[in-house]
């Protein structure tokens, strides 16, 4: 699923608790979080809820893998869409994407609380600073 299909298929929701239900549904289908990796090493500060981030680099397609989980259904939504979001672009790419712009189109932070919210931002930060990490390794695009 791309950026683009996943704001239509958001925006095609009657209401809120269809959208949130349709988080929790993406959530469900995120790829499973190896167990070994829910380790302190890739837990994300700023997160209520427990939030395990790994971004990993494929050097033959100069692009990162995003793999993340979180032991609570929203929030595990929530990484679904950086998921959607991130996965196959470069780290440059991951750099520069203007994540606050599309979870405008998503209409995303006026209904999330504030806590959900400072993480959701809490997990975008450590991604991207994952992504930076990366970028010397990169092909400048």
């Amino acid at each position: 699923m791309t950026p683009e299909k996943l704001v239509k298929n958001f925006n095609r929701c009657a209401d809120w608790e269809e959208r949130y239900l349709y988080l929790i549904e993406l959530g469900e289908r995120l790829p499973q979080y190896p167990t070994s990796k829910q380790t302190d090493e890739y837990l994300v500060a700023g997160c209520q809820s427990k939030v395990w981030l790994d971004l990993t680099y494929l050097p033959e397609s100069d692009k990162l893998n995003l793999a993340a989980t979180s032991d609570a259904a929203i929030v595990k939504g929530l990484l679904a869409l950086l998921s959607v979001a991130y996965n196959e672009m470069s780290p440059v790419e991951i750099v520069n994407f203007d994540m606050e712009a599309w979870f405008e189109q998503l209409q995303l932070k006026t209904h999330l609380t504030p806590t959900r919210a400072q993480g959701l931002e809490a997990v975008v930060k450590q991604a991207k600073a994952d992504a930076r990490s990366f970028v010397k390794c990169s092909t400048p695009v």
